[in-house]
């Protein structure tokens, strides 16, 4: 195997196996609609085996992030389809993050309450329309609110395949979201189905992938975890429990037969990592990079050496529009301009240039 050679997913054909990782980019506008620009943004990106799309809101409840696109209304969707045709057009391939934030957001920007596994605030501040204020104590959902998050997400998920017309859709289940809160003891204390044991705390991720692989095919549905990344008060430090965890959810995943399942963690080569992907029994996607940058090199050693069938970037995708082509070239690389990450406009999002000095 090598990052530059084809490589099934589930019923996704990729013809590398070099990934675009769900970025943040907050492009989409008070509305959440994703415009010209971000269809442009994926379009440049093409080339890459995959695109994941940056995490989609599935309703108001769900919206973590100012200028986040969402997947509810019937111009969020009509955007998307305009992202989807343009990727398409480019020849490339698309597949939808679908992402609750959970606790992580602001009334602000829910426009209602703000839920949680608990009544367990995180620290820090979230991004509002009205500037940085403290993130709430969250509404505990209910053992009957907690499962209809997975009717939420398979209508998202119907939306985004059958209407907008993705290649599919990856559940986040990482970074401190609200399917990671579930997952970790210090965010879910609760004492029903859902929380207490390793095998509880994992059983909604599975209901909610489940229902995820129900509505648009287990083939065109992959995961995204994130064990032991201890972000957004999402901590997991007792290593046992994360391996009981983790295994708990991976076998209850391992019968749908999924595209993939995408793990987060610094040492995918690593025992717990690799023995996840042992049960899970299915392709392995890698992301090395959150905290340190994902190299060519990385990238390359983890799929030569068995590693990983695919390897997700992020920081240097948002750079090099032409990455694959770079990468398999030995070329240099653009520099990431932090400062524009967020932004609103084209500038360092679709300006980047090319290889050859022009626009992509």
């Amino acid at each position: 195997m090598d990052l530059f050679s084809p490589v099934a997913l589930g019923d996704l054909q990729l013809p590398n196996r070099l990934v675009m990782a769900p970025l943040t980019r907050m492009r989409s506008g008070a509305a959440g609609v994703p415009g010209p620009l971000v269809a442009e943004h994926y379009a440049q990106r093409a080339s890459l085996g995959l695109i994941v799309s940056e995490g989609t809101y599935l309703d108001g409840e769900s919206r973590g992030f100012a200028g986040q696109p969402g997947v509810v209304t019937d111009e969020q969707v009509e955007g998307w389809r305009r992202v989807a045709d343009a990727v398409h057009a480019a020849g490339g391939r698309i597949v939808m993050q679908l992402m609750h934030a959970g606790r992580v957001s602001h009334p602000r920007l829910t426009g209602s309450r703000v839920v949680a596994p608990s009544a367990i605030a995180i620290e820090g501040q979230a991004h509002t329309p009205a500037g940085k204020e403290p993130f709430p104590v969250p509404h505990a959902l209910s053992t009957e609110e907690a499962a209809a998050v997975a009717t939420t997400f398979a209508t998202a998920a119907r939306r985004a395949v059958h209407e907008a017309g993705l290649d599919g859709v990856e559940v986040h289940g990482a970074n401190g979201y609200l399917l990671h809160e579930f997952l970790s003891p210090a965010s879910n204390t609760r004492e029903d189905r859902y929380g207490g044991s390793p095998q509880d705390r994992a059983r909604l991720v599975v209901e909610v992938t489940t229902a995820v692989a129900e509505a648009v095919g287990a083939g065109r549905t992959g995961i995204r975890i994130s064990p032991e990344h201890n972000i957004q008060g999402a901590l997991e430090t007792d290593p046992a429990d994360v391996e009981a965890t983790y295994q708990a959810l991976v076998e209850g995943l391992r019968p749908l037969g999924l595209a993939y399942l995408s793990v987060l963690h610094a040492e995918p080569e690593g025992a717990l990592v690799q023995g996840l992907r042992k049960r899970f029994e299915g392709p392995l996607m890698a992301n090395s990079g959150f905290g340190v940058v994902t190299s060519r090199q990385d990238a390359l050693d983890l799929v030569a050496d068995g590693v990983a069938d695919a390897v997700a970037v992020g920081r240097a995708v948002m750079a090099n529009p032409d990455l694959l082509e770079r990468w398999r070239r030995g070329l240099p690389e653009n520099e990431l301009d932090q400062a524009t990450v967020y932004s609103s406009g084209p500038e360092g999002y679709t300006d980047y240039p090319t290889a050859t000095g022009a626009g992509a």
